[in-house]
C-alpha cells in the first residue's frame, strides 16, 4: 500500500489556504481527504493525497512558494511523540541523527540522510511514493520544515552554508531566500541542506541530562523501528475513523490512496476482512471504554461510530452476551441516569 504520513504534515493549512482566498474544505474533497481528518494531528492519512493537495493549493493560490508558506507554521510539536525524545538529546547532531532514523514514526514518504566531509554536513530530503508524482511544493515543505528544526536548536538567526532543490528556481524567490538565506540553488542533483559540520556540534540548550533518560525509557516502544502490516495500517485507520461516522471500506481506500478492492486483496493475504478488523478493533476500543465510569454509554456508541445508544446496545449484547450497562456493572463501573 502507498505509504501514509501523520495529518500533522498539513498544520496550519486550513488556515493559510483561507488567508489565500482558498476553499481548504473542497480541495481536501477533491484528493479524498477531509478537514475533519485534521482535529488530531496522530492520525494517518495518505501521503500521495497531501502532496496532490499541495500542488493544487498551490496553482489555486498562484503561490510558488505555498509549501515554504505551510512549512513556516511548523512546530516542533508537529513532529508527534519523537519530539519529546529529539528535545533533549545533548547536541544538533545526535537531535538530527535521532530524527533521521526514527522518521517512519512521523512521516513514511520522507527519506532523509545526513552525510559529513571536509568539515560540511550535508543533509539530503527525498519524498519517496513509490510512483512518479509531482512533488515541488511537499519537497519545499520538508526542506522547510528541516530548516525550522535546525533553527529551534542553534536560533532564528542561523543560515545554512545553502539550500538545494532539483526543481527548477520559481518566477520570484523571495520566500526562499526569506526563510533559507540568499544561497537557494536551484536544478542541483539533490534537494537539501548543506551547513558547517561545527554547527552540528552546538550543544541543545533544551536538553535535561536526567530527563533524556525518562523520554528515552518511556518513548522506547514509539521510536522502535517497527515493519507496519497492511493489517496494521487500516486498523490504525479504522480506530481514526470510527469517532467521525465516516469508516467504511470506500474512506479507507481513499485514506490509503488505492481502490477498495486493493485494501480487501491486502487484507486477505493476512487471513483478514475489512468486516473482521471493524469488528476486533470494535470489540478492544469498547472493552476499554465501557469500563471507564466517566463516560456515558451515549458518548461510547458514539465512538464506535453507531448512528444511536439502541444500535450500540444491540451490537454489545451480541458480542460480549451481555449488554454495556450490566457489563459495565459486574466490572465495578457505575451505571446511572444519562445514558451511563
Amino acid at each position: 500500500m502507498r505509504p501514509l504520513v501523520r495529518t500533522a504534515a498539513l498544520n496550519g493549512y486550513v488556515e493559510l489556504s483561507r488567508s489565500l482566498g482558498l476553499d481548504p474544505r473542497a480541495l481536501m474533497k477533491s484528493v479524498g481527504l477531509d478537514t475533519a481528518d485534521l482535529a488530531v494531528q496522530d492520525r494517518w492519512i495518505s501521503g500521495t493525497a497531501v502532496v496532490r493537495l499541495l500542488e493544487l493549493s498551490a496553482a489555486a493560490s498562484g503561490r510558488e512558494d505555498f509549501g515554504l508558506l505551510l512549512a513556516e507554521l511548523r512546530r516542533f510539536s508537529n513532529l508527534g511523540p519523537i519530539s519529546l525524545l529529539v528535545r533533549e538529546e545533548p547536541d544538533v547532531r545526535s537531535a538530527l541523527a535521532l530524527l533521521i532514523r526514527h522518521q517512519h514514526t512521523y512521516n513514511e514518504v520522507l527519506h532523509a540522510r545526513l552525510s559529513e566531509g571536509n568539515g560540511v554536513a550535508t543533509l539530503k530530503v527525498d519524498l519517496r511514493f513509490g510512483e512518479s508524482q509531482p512533488a515541488r511544493q511537499g519537497t519545499e515543505l520538508a526542506v522547510g520544515a528541516f530548516h525550522r528544526v535546525l533553527c529551534g536548536f542553534l536560533g532564528p538567526h542561523w543560515r545554512p552554508s545553502s539550500v538545494c532543490f532539483v526543481h527548477p528556481a520559481p518566477r520570484h524567490t523571495t520566500g526562499h531566500r526569506r526563510l533559507f538565506g540568499p544561497l537557494v540553488e536551484f536544478d542541483r542533483d539533490f534537494n537539501g541542506i548543506v551547513c558547517y559540520a561545527e554547527d552540528l556540534d552546538a550543544p541543545n540548550a533544551m536538553a535535561d541530562a536526567q530527563l533524556r533518560s525518562y523520554t528515552r525509557q518511556y518513548f522506547e516502544p514509539v521510536a522502535a523501528p517497527r515493519e507496519a502490516s497492511e493489517a496494521d495500517r487500516v486498523r490504525d485507520l479504522i480506530e481514526a475513523l470510527l469517532p467521525t461516522g465516516r469508516c467504511s471500506i470506500e474512506q479507507i481506500a481513499r485514506s490509503l490512496g488505492v481502490d477498495r478492492r486493493t485494501v480487501h486483496r491486502h487484507l486477505a493475504r493476512s487471513g483478514e476482512t475489512f468486516s473482521s478488523l471493524l469488528n476486533s478493533t470494535r470489540m478492544g476500543l469498547a472493552e476499554q471504554f465501557v469500563a471507564n465510569p466517566s463516560r456515558s454509554l451515549t458518548e461510547v456508541s458514539t465512538l464506535l461510530g453507531f448512528s444511536s445508544l439502541s444500535a450500540f446496545s444491540r451490537w454489545f449484547h451480541e458480542h460480549f452476551g451481555t449488554g454495556p450497562r450490566e457489563w459495565r456493572k459486574s466490572r465495578g463501573g457505575t451505571a446511572t441516569h444519562g445514558g451511563r
